[in-house]
């Protein structure tokens, strides 16, 4: 049985890591969120967090302030996800998977 979730917080549900290539970790993560009218499940601070649906709708993935302090936001060129960089050269890239979003 799942407990409800407080309005506007989100929980990690699954996490899967695969360290199988070396200087490479791919991680895959599924939240489940509780957010207000006119929010969407995102990510602040690489955190599941509810985000302005807007942002998720146009893809300016940035703007939800999805990378951890100290790290740089970057949108990919196709908008299909973001980077964060920090310093000494080490970049994650994430991609988000097609979805729909209604508002």
């Amino acid at each position: 049985m799942q407990c409800q979730l407080a309005v506007g917080t989100c929980e990690i549900v699954m996490l899967n890591r695969d360290s199988s290539q070396p200087r490479r970790t791919i991680a895959r993560q599924t939240a489940r969120c509780a957010c207000r009218r006119g929010q969407i499940a995102g990510t602040t601070r690489a955190r599941p967090a509810c985000v302005d649906a807007r942002i998720v709708k146009s893809r300016q993935w940035c703007e939800m302030t999805p990378c951890s302090e100290g790290e740089v936001c970057g949108l990919l060129f196709n908008r299909s996800g973001w980077t964060c960089t920090r310093g000494g050269g080490r970049i994650k890239t994430v991609t988000v998977r097609a979805m729909t979003v209604s508002l």
